[in-house]
């Protein structure tokens, strides 16, 4: 490189560093104004960082995912000041009109989230993507210091090195979590955290500026060309607050690093020499700043009509075999249908086929797309998203539903928000298959029922299987779906058979909906209403049975959606009944039955006297011993007395 192209590569780095500079400024200067609300968090003194990572990367092929601190990486990666600053001031011409705001960004090939570590696991499902499209695209994800304590860029860490994913993790060093000191938190050497997993590690720093385009652009080839992960420590210093103006760090500490911080240096030498560069990038800042105060605030949209219920019909004929044997063949078939399905989970693969084998052979037919993973929960699912993001169809298996809560902030803070934080500009079709329930004596933290935890989440679909699901019809659905769904299955419930014999008097219906809710209704006028969550649907048919000596008849109600939870055919029931039990798994208090009954009370205030019964574990752990396991769960003899003490009433 000549003397000339190289002075002219520094200008032009430190004139894109300026821009960044500027927009950051002047977000701080709207904040003090009062035109702002919210946090916004400032890239500057990093913002050389951002330029070089974008400089080394192909905009046509590859991926930037970044964190909280993201506007540098978003400005230098697409040149959108307009956008970022019609976003932090919540309007409607915003890159996500103005849901994401300040941390939420979502770009030509770029995403942000303000969750600490989470991203990292997302991202390497984005790499995995590329990897699997062959184009030797790759994915770069920002990440701070402070982040080191979050252990899923472990989890995400390993994965990434032992599946040769094309991932560049750009580490900005700059000393400080929020307010904390890096000396009170971080133990260790930051490299030797990539390189214990076998990653190559690259070293630079903001102030030797052309040494860090270099070993940027390294650590991009490296990862290219390998196709393997690679870590960039950047050393750099936040020469702003971590959020607006809570910095209490020492003021020479930040005096010593803004008297060297290179785009001050730039900024002298412009004002010296009476460089025009600075005024004509203030002067499009104000220029974005002024067209986004000119637009009008991000319209809500209507909220839309409720679908029209579908009728209960008479259900089309049920599958042979077990409900195992019914999803097992679904996932062959859809896996045939669709090159995009992968199969992600804890010993999936043949010979094992899963705890509970419903992955039996899948990895016999399919060897490159059913996956065994390490057990990182957490980092499954997050794979799982990326893969999502990038266009496939990820069916993620966790092996006991129990073990949700350690992949919960995926599903919370990711999975179920891309959608909607992004405004639409993308889908998450992921797939979480887990069984739960108790019956089997396995224990507390193996029996549990936890979909009370999960439901009522926006963006993510629930669905709890039950004895008389229809799981070609699911299937069908999931096929479809283009959100996150939760499919919660049950351990015993695996041996159910949908086409099982009816109760005697009994028949089936269910609705048109694309995951049906199943009734059993009797050909007697029906006395009260029962609602029976997941396998307890099991349980109430048995009771339908016995409850039929006594004279009762009852109309049961099998929904497999269960958030949103869609109660119109509840109602409908209730509304000749009057009567009402519902029986779930889990435990009470804030559970599946305080929504249905909300539901039902709402829509019959003041008509009609409401008689109303749970049923529900009781609030202790599950014991192993089975007998004593017996009187934790809900029984049919529960659900039996229940309804003849309705009857009754």
């Amino acid at each position: 490189m000549n003397a000339e192209v190289r002075v002219h590569e520094v200008a032009t780095r430190l004139q894109r560093a300026y821009l960044v500079r500027a927009v950051e400024e002047r977000l701080l200067r709207l904040f003090s104004e009062g035109k702002l609300t919210g946090t916004t968090h400032t890239c500057i003194g990093q913002e050389l960082s951002a330029i070089s990572l974008a400089d080394s990367l192909d905009r046509q092929r590859d991926i930037i995912f970044s964190n909280h601190r993201c506007h540098g990486h978003y400005i230098a990666w697409t040149d959108d000041v307009e956008g970022l600053l019609a976003e932090v001031m919540g309007k409607h011409g915003g890159v996500c009109a103005g849901i994401g705001g300040s941390q939420h960004l979502c770009g030509e090939r770029f995403f942000s989230n303000g969750i600490q570590g989470g991203i990292v696991p997302v991202s390497a499902g984005l790499a995995f993507a590329q990897k699997l499209a062959g184009e030797r695209g790759i994915v770069a994800v920002c990440i701070g210091d402070g982040t080191l304590g979050e252990g899923v860029i472990y989890e995400a860490f390993n994965i990434a090195s032992k599946w040769s994913l094309p991932l560049l993790v750009v580490l900005e060093n700059n000393l400080y979590a929020q307010s904390t000191s890096q000396s009170e938190t971080l133990a260790g050497d930051i490299c030797a955290r990539a390189a214990a997993f076998a990653m190559r590690t690259f070293h630079a720093d903001t102030w030797a500026h052309e040494q860090l385009a270099h070993e940027m652009q390294s650590a991009a080839d490296f990862v290219r060309e390998r196709c393997a992960p690679a870590l960039i420590r950047v050393d750099t210093y936040r020469l702003a607050a971590h959020s607006k103006g809570d910095d209490n760090r020492d003021a020479a500490e930040i005096s010593s690093f803004a008297v060297r911080d290179p785009v001050n240096l730039f900024i002298s030498e412009a004002r010296v020499n009476a460089d025009p560069v600075l005024g004509l990038v203030d002067a499009r800042v104000s220029r974005a700043v002024d067209l986004a105060a000119g637009q009008g605030p991000r319209e809500q949209k209507p909220v839309g009509q409720a679908a029209a219920a579908t009728a209960l019909a008479p259900a089309a004929p049920r599958e042979s075999g077990t409900q195992l044997e019914a999803i097992n063949r679904e996932l062959h078939a859809w896996m045939a249908r669709d090159p995009a399905v992968i199969v992600l989970g804890e010993d999936i693969r043949s010979p094992y086929g899963g705890a509970f084998k419903v992955t039996r052979g899948l990895s016999d037919a399919f060897p490159d797309r059913v996956l065994n993973t390490p057990i990182s929960e957490a980092a499954i699912v997050g794979v799982g998203n990326g893969l999502a993001l990038a266009g496939r169809r990820p069916v993620v298996e966790i092996m006991f539903g129990d073990f949700l809560t350690l992949c919960f902030d995926q599903v919370m803070n990711h999975a179920a928000k891309f959608h909607g934080m992004y405004a639409g500009r993308v889908t998450n079709p992921l797939v979480i298959r887990t069984p739960m329930g108790g019956g089997r004596g396995y224990g507390p933290t193996h029996s549990q029922n936890l979909e009370k935890h999960f439901v009522g989440i926006p963006g993510l679909t629930t669905l709890v299987l039950h004895g008389r699901t229809h799981v070609g019809k699911l299937y069908a659905g999931l096929a479809a779906a283009t959100h996150p769904v939760l499919m919660i299955e049950n351990k015993l419930g695996y041996r159910d058979r949908s086409d099982a014999a009816l109760p005697p008097g009994y028949s089936l219906y269910e609705s048109g909906d694309m995951y049906a809710t199943t009734a059993l209704r009797p050909a007697a006028t029906a006395d009260l209403t029962i609602v029976a969550f997941g396998r307890m649907s099991v349980l109430a048919e048995k009771a339908l049975a016995q409850l039929a000596r006594d004279e009762v008849c009852a109309d049961l109600l099998l929904p497999l959606q269960v958030s949103p939870l869609d109660t119109r055919h509840i109602l409908e029931s209730v509304a000749r009944t009057g009567k009402l039990v519902i029986v779930e798994e889990g435990t009470a208090g804030f559970d599946l039955a305080s929504e249905v009954i909300a539901s039902v009370s709402i829509a019959y205030r003041g008509a009609k006297r409401l008689h109303v019964r749970r049923i529900a574990a009781r609030p202790e752990p599950i014991p192993s011993a089975i007998d004593l396991e017996q009187q934790v769960l809900p029984s049919e003899r529960d659900i039996v007395a229940a309804c003849l003490e309705l009857f009754d009433a």
